[in-house]
C-alpha cells in the first residue's frame, strides 16, 4: 500500500536535473496547489523555485519525493528521506535487479534504506494523480484534472506514457508505473486504488503476476468496493514472453494459468490497448453489464452488418424485438421501414431531433442490457458536422428519459471526436470508438457482470511458495495408483508378480482380458513394456517373461474396456502458481490435439465441470453420434480426488499424470488406466509389499 500522504501529497520534493524539472512543469501545468521543493547540490533555484541543497535543508518532511539521480545516490537520498519521516518516494533510476546480480544487491540496499517509507520503483516513471494534480512524472503527459475516473496500473513506463495520450474521452483519476515492484507490487496497487472513492474502475497492463494468491485477495477487495478490473496481459506469444522476461526481469508465468486466475478473480482480459480503453469507458459509465443482450440502431445497413458480424464472434446476442416492442416502433417510424434488432432507421427523420427521439425511445424501451446508437461524425477540419447534431441531441434526450445503459459507437475509431465523447460522458452515455475495439469491450464488461454474479464464492488459491527441486524421485505405476486410490480415485484391480507362474496365476484370479506392464520403466510403451488385451495364459507368460528382462517386478492388471472417452488429468508445478491441474483429451490424442484446460487449486465441482465442457473433445462425454453418454459425475469425482492428492503434497509433488482416465458409460464410473508421480527426492515413503507368493492384492 502507498501511504495516503504519498498518494495525495500537499508537498513534493524533487531531486535531479532534467527529469526533476519535468515533474515541476507537469505539476504546474495541471494546477497542483501544494508546495514543490527542488533539491540540488549546486543550483540556487530550479524552474524558478528556490532550491535546497539536501534533504536536511528542506523546510519540512515532504509528503512525496521524486528522485531522478543515479542509483547509488538514490539509495542515499531514500535513506535520508526515510529518516526524516517522508510520506514516500519514487525511485526513477535504473540499474537495479533488471541489470544482473550487482543490481540485485543494490536493490536490497535500497529496500533497507526505505524502511517503512512508501517506495515506488525503482526503474519506473512514477505516478499521476489527476484528482489533486500531483504529477510525479518525469516527462510530458496528456491527461487532465478530473473529479472521478479510472485508475491505470502498468508494468511498462512507455505504455503508461502512451495511455496518457489517448483521445477517446476516458477520464483517468490515477496512473502508476510499477517498475521493479520492490515494495509496491501489482496487488498493492489494486488494493490501494480500489479504496479510493474517486476511482470508478481499474485497468491493468501486466507482463506477469508475481503473487497470484495476493492478486486474488486484492481483486476480492476491488470487488468489495465495487471497482471492476479489466486487464491486458502481454507475453502470450513465445517471442513476446522472451521480451517480457528481458524487459522486466520478472517471470510472465503460464498464459493459460493467468487466464484461469483472471476467471477466478472476476477480472476480464482483453487483447489490445484500444479495447482496454473502451472497456474502461464502459465500466466507468455503466459498471459491469447485467447481461449480454444488445440492441443496436443506425441509419446504415452496412454499419449494422459490420456490427452484427463482430457480435457473432462473441458471447453477445442481438435478440429479436418483442411483439409489443415492434408495434411501438411501427407507430413512430416511417411506414417503409422494417423494424428489427439491429434497427436500420434510415434517413427519414435525419435532422429532426424530435422524430429521432421518438424512434430512439421506442427502441430503447425493449430494455436491452446495452443500447448502441451508431454515429460516425465527418472530419472536423474539412467538413461540417452540424447535420449530425440532431442525432446526438436525440440520443441524449432519450437517455435522460429512460435511463437504460446506452452507448454511442462509431464504426471507425477516428470518427468519434474527443469533444463529442466528453459531451456524451456528461450525460451518462458511453462513447465507444470503433466496432473492432468496442464489441470486445462490451463482451468484457458483460463477462465481469457474469463473474461477479456467480453464486458460488471463489476459493483462495493454494500458496505458490517456491520449492527447490534438485533431482527427482519417480514412483512406479503401482505405487502411484495405490497412493491416488487412497484419495478416492478408482483404479483397476491388479497384482504385482516377479515370475511367469505368478503372472499366469494372477491373470487367472483377476479374470481375462488383462494388461501386463513392466514396473519401474520409463516410457513403457516405447520399449515394449506394455501388452494389452491378453486373453490366454500363454500370452501372459510370454509377456511377463519379456517384462522381467526390464526389471524385477511386473504389473498384471484387469483390462478396462468399453470406455466412451479417454482423458488426461495432470498436476504440474509453476514457479508462480505452484501446483495446478490440467484436464484434457487423453490417450493417444494428447500430443495430437493438445486439447486441455488448466485448473487452479483448490478447485470445486463447478469449475471442474466447466473445464471439462470447454474441451473440444467434450462431445465424447455427451453421447457423440449416438454413443453412450459418459459418467460425468464420476469424472468430476476422479479429478477432485487427484486434486486432493496434490493439495496434500504441496511441498513435495513435482508432477502427476493420469493418462488415460477411462470414462465409462453413465453410471459405470471412471478409472485410471495409468499413472505417474514425480516427487522431490526424500519426500516419498515407498510401499514395502509382502511378497509371500509373489502376488499382492492392492485393491
Amino acid at each position: 500500500m502507498l501511504s495516503a500522504r504519498f498518494l495525495h501529497p500537499k508537498s513534493i520534493a524533487v531531486f535531479g536535473g532534467r527529469e526533476a524539472k519535468k515533474v515541476i512543469e507537469q505539476c504546474e501545468t495541471v494546477g497542483f496547489t501544494g508546495e514543490i521543493w527542488p533539491v540540488h547540490p549546486k543550483h540556487d533555484e530550479v524552474s524558478g523555485r528556490k532550491a535546497y541543497r539536501s534533504v536536511a535543508e528542506l523546510p519540512d518532511s515532504p509528503d512525496a519525493a521524486y528522485i531522478a539521480v543515479n542509483r547509488d545516490l538514490s539509495i542515499q537520498i531514500v535513506a535520508e528521506l526515510a529518516a526524516r519521516g517522508a510520506g514516500g518516494a519514487v525511485c526513477y533510476a535504473t540499474g537495479f535487479s533488471e541489470s544482473g546480480e550487482a543490481g540485485k544487491a543494490l536493490e536490497k540496499s535500497l529496500l533497507r534504506a526505505a524502511g517503512d517509507m512508501s517506495l515506488l520503483g525503482p526503474n519506473c516513471y512514477g505516478f499521476l494523480n489527476y484528482i489533486q494534480g500531483a504529477m510525479m512524472w518525469p516527462d510530458q503527459q496528456g491527461g487532465r484534472r478530473v473529479d472521478r475516473g479510472v485508475a491505470f496500473i502498468t508494468m511498462s513506463s512507455n505504455i503508461a506514457f502512451n495511455l496518457t495520450m489517448q483521445r477517446r474521452g476516458l477520464p483517468v483519476s490515477y496512473l502508476v508505473s510499477l517498475g521493479n515492484r520492490l515494495k509496491f507490487d501489482l496487488h498493492d496497487a489494486i488494493t490501494t486504488f480500489a479504496q479510493q472513492d474517486e476511482v470508478s474502475a481499474i485497468g491493468l497492463y501486466v507482463e506477469g503476476v508475481s503473487d497470484p494468491r495476493a492478486f486474488q485477495q486484492a481483486a476480492e477487495i476491488a470487488r468489495k468496493f465495487g471497482k471492476p478490473i479489466v486487464a491486458l496481459k502481454s507475453g502470450y506469444s513465445e517471442v513476446a514472453s522472451q521480451v517480457v522476461i528481458s524487459h522486466t526481469a520478472a517471470l510472465s508465468g503460464s498464459d493459460s494459468l493467468i487466464d484461469a486466475l483472471f476467471e477466478r478473480c472476476g477480472v476480464a482480459r482483453v487483447s489490445s490497448l484500444e479495447t482496454l480503453i473502451e472497456t474502461l469507458k464502459l465500466l466507468h459509465v455503466h459498471g459491469p453489464l447485467s447481461g449480454v443482450r444488445v440492441g443496436a440502431m443506425s441509419t446504415s445497413g452496412g454499419d449494422m452488418s459490420i456490427l452484427a458480424d463482430a457480435i457473432s464472434e462473441t458471447m453477445l446476442v442481438l435478440p429479436p424485438l418483442s411483439d409489443s416492442g415492434a408495434m411501438a416502433l411501427k407507430r413512430v417510424v416511417h411506414e417503409r421501414m422494417v423494424v428489427a434488432n439491429p434497427l436500420d432507421y434510415q434517413l427519414f427523420d435525419w435532422g429532426n431531433r424530435e422524430g429521432l427521439r421518438r424512434t430512439y425511445e421506442a427502441f430503447m424501451n425493449e430494455g436491452f442490457d446495452l443500447i448502441i446508437s451508431m454515429l460516425d461524425l465527418p472530419r472536423e477540419d474539412r467538413c461540417d458536422a452540424s447535420d449530425w447534431e440532431s442525432a446526438e441531441l436525440a440520443i441524449i434526450d432519450a437517455s435522460k428519459n429512460l435511463k437504460y445503459p446506452t452507448a454511442v459507437m462509431s464504426t471507425l475509431s477516428d470518427n468519434l471526436p474527443e469533444a463529442l465523447a466528453l459531451r456524451l460522458l456528461d450525460y451518462g452515455i458511453v462513447p465507444l470508438n470503433g466496432v473492432q475495439a468496442a464489441i470486445p469491450a462490451i463482451e468484457a464488461a458483460a463477462r465481469i457482470g457474469q463473474l461477479w454474479g456467480r453464486m458460488e464464492p471463489t476459493q483462495l488459491l493454494l500458496s505458490g511458495a517456491h520449492v527447490d527441486i534438485v533431482g527427482e524421485h519417480v514412483i512406479d505405476e503401482a505405487s502411484a495408483k495405490e497412493a491416488l486410490a487412497a484419495c478416492g480415485l478408482s483404479i483397476p484391480r491388479f497384482r504385482i508378480v516377479s515370475s511367469t507362474a505368478d503372472g499366469v496365476a494372477a491373470a487367472e484370479e483377476l479374470g481375462y482380458p488383462v494388461v501386463v506392464k513392466a514396473l519401474g520403466v520409463a516410457h513403457k510403451t516405447d520399449v515394449g513394456g506394455v501388452r494389452l488385451n491378453l486373453v490366454q495364459p500363454g500370452e501372459v507368460a510370454a509377456a511377463v517373461s519379456h517384462m522381467l528382462t526390464m526389471g524385477r517386478d511386473v504389473l498384471i492388471e484387469k483390462m478396462v474396456s468399453g470406455s466412451v472417452a479417454e482423458l488426461i488429468v495432470g498436476v504440474s508445478r509453476d514457479d508462480q502458481f505452484g501446483l495446478h491441474l490440467v484436464v484434457g483429451a487423453g490417450g493417444i490424442l494428447v500430443e495430437l490435439l493438445k486439447d486441455s484446460h488448466p485448473l487452479l487449486l483448490p478447485t470445486n465441482r463447478t469449475e471442474v465441470e466447466k473445464a471439462l465442457r470447454s474441451l473440444q473433445t467434450s462431445r465424447l462425454l455427451f453421447g457423440f453420434r449416438g454413443r453412450s453418454e459418459g459418467d460425468l459425475e464420476a469424472v468430476i469425482d476422479a479429478v477432485l480426488a487427484i486434486a486432493a492428492y496434490a493439495e496434500n503434497h504441496t511441498d513435495s509433488l513435482i508432477e502427476l499424470d493420469v493418462n488415460p482416465l477411462m470414462v465409462m458409460p453413465e453410471g459405470h464410473g471412471a478409472m485410471a488406466a495409468d499413472a505417474l508421480i514425480r516427487f522431490v527426492p526424500g519426500h516419498y515413503q515407498s510401499r514395502q509389499p509382502a511378497r509371500l507368493v509373489g502376488v499382492q492384492e492392492i485393491v
